[in-house]
């Protein structure tokens, strides 16, 4: 029985883990929760995730929420190889601590600029708020000079030395949300531009795929 993965693409974490079972050729079926209609709210749905979020894997059986323990689970079982997830404990400790920080160092900041300033008027038809959209966008800012300058910018290719891993491809999905709301990292932060093209050409074909929703929206939006 192939493994099942419930996501949804505007989800970042749900790409990532769509992305990395797509890079390492593993046997999986892509379930996909359709958030904008509130999918994830109903009766059935909240049987397999309690909290009512998306990604979620179910693998012969055992359901498992929360992106960063559904990476560890897959690499204790080999489906993710130590090329991507080191064993070796120090390096594997390394990139641990940056798939820590990012939850509230980088995933907060990108993930409530996009909402305020692009998600809330969508759903909600809501005026943006001119206030609260620079206050959180000032918050991103600062976040993505830390990630640009203490996690890159060191010398060395990728997050976790020279070697990509889990951590890159979690981080670049975070970076891709503020697109849809019109500010796209790489034009600021010039270790974020030289790293994020190394990312998406090692995960490509498979990162473009994940992103097509998501570039149409950043297409869409351009235009307006």
């Amino acid at each position: 029985m192939p493994l099942k993965l419930y996501c949804n693409l505007l989800s970042q974490p749900s790409r990532a883990l769509y992305i990395l079972l797509k890079t390492v050729n593993y046997d999986f079926e892509p379930k996909i929760v359709d958030l904008r209609a509130g999918e994830h709210y109903s009766e059935e749905y909240t049987k397999i995730n309690r909290h009512q979020k998306v990604p979620v894997i179910d693998h012969n059986g055992f359901v498992l929420t929360e992106s960063v323990a559904i990476v560890n689970y897959l690499s204790r079982e080999d489906i993710i190889p130590a090329s991507l997830y080191p064993r070796e404990n120090k390096l594997q400790a390394r990139v641990q601590e940056f798939l820590e920080w990012h939850h509230i160092g980088l995933r907060l900041h990108c993930a409530v600029y996009f909402r305020v300033k692009y998600m809330m008027p969508v759903l909600f038809g809501q005026t943006p708020n001119e206030q609260a959209i620079n206050k959180y966008e000032k918050q991103m800012l600062d976040a993505l000079e830390i990630f640009d300058t203490k996690w890159l910018g060191r010398g060395t290719d990728f997050i976790v030395g020279n070697t990509i891993t889990v951590a890159d491809l979690f981080a670049a999905c975070e970076l891709e949300q503020p697109r849809m709301a019109g500010f796209d990292p790489k034009d600021k932060y010039p270790n974020i531009a030289v790293w994020w093209t190394k990312v998406k050409k090692h995960f490509n074909p498979h990162y473009d795929e994940a992103h097509v929703i998501l570039n149409k929206i950043v297409s869409k939006q351009s235009k307006l």
